[in-house]
């Protein structure tokens, strides 16, 4: 096989799992956690096998939307703190950034963070729980890497980076899941409480010489 066939193999190699992936997002909005691989198969119309050949099993499908959607919003995070605005407002936008996410597709949200409940036989929903705390360490270690890069902290600063990456996550994700189900406030509220509570010393904290700038 020369190279340009293997190229053209793995692109549509490449094609058919994006196909399988996005009807796996219809999925996952119609059913949220109760997603089951049967009906990923359905709404693609191929068979449960031909699935576990793309993915191997429910819990590589999982990873692989999973890394899809933390894709996504990890790169829409980035584009709010890289906007060209005050600190305080890019404090505000992207902690909105995250609560508009899960407000705008509540069944993916509950999919990547919650695991299913109820179901029968050997195709329940996917048990998701158990998969969640990596999604939000790869979110805290991004964050961690962005205030490192761009805050002046003093000695022990990668330490204290990462311990305000993951604390914001934590935070982020703790006070969105009560919101979410609650509705307890608007948005717009949760985001100004949040940045108070956050902005002590972040407010605090200089540049770092030769970053981008916060």
């Amino acid at each position: 096989m020369d190279t340009t066939q293997r190229t053209e193999q793995q692109r549509s190699a490449d094609r058919r799992r994006r196909e399988l992936l996005e009807a796996a997002d219809r999925v996952v909005l119609r059913d949220g956690p109760q997603a089951s691989m049967n009906a990923i198969a359905a709404e693609a119309g191929i068979t449960k096998p031909i699935l576990y050949r793309h993915f191997g099993d429910k819990s590589g499908l999982y990873a692989a939307l999973a890394k899809r959607h933390t894709d996504a919003l990890l790169n829409s995070l980035r584009a709010a703190l890289d906007a060209p605005a005050e600190r305080r407002e890019r404090v505000e936008a992207t902690l909105d950034t995250y609560l508009a996410a899960i407000e705008a597709r509540p069944q993916v949200y509950r999919f990547l963070m919650h695991p299913a409940e109820g179901g029968t036989g050997a195709d329940q929903g996917f048990d998701v729980g158990k998969h969640s705390a990596p999604l939000l360490r790869r979110m805290g270690e991004e964050l961690a890497q962005v205030i490192e890069d761009r805050l002046d902290l003093g000695p022990g600063s990668q330490q204290l980076a990462r311990v305000w990456g993951h604390g914001i996550v934590g935070m982020m994700h703790a006070a969105g899941d009560w919101w979410l189900g609650e509705r307890p406030c608007t948005r717009a509220e949760l985001v100004k409480s949040l940045a108070d509570l956050l902005w002590g010393r972040l407010a605090a904290a200089g540049d770092k010489i030769g970053g981008p700038g916060f």
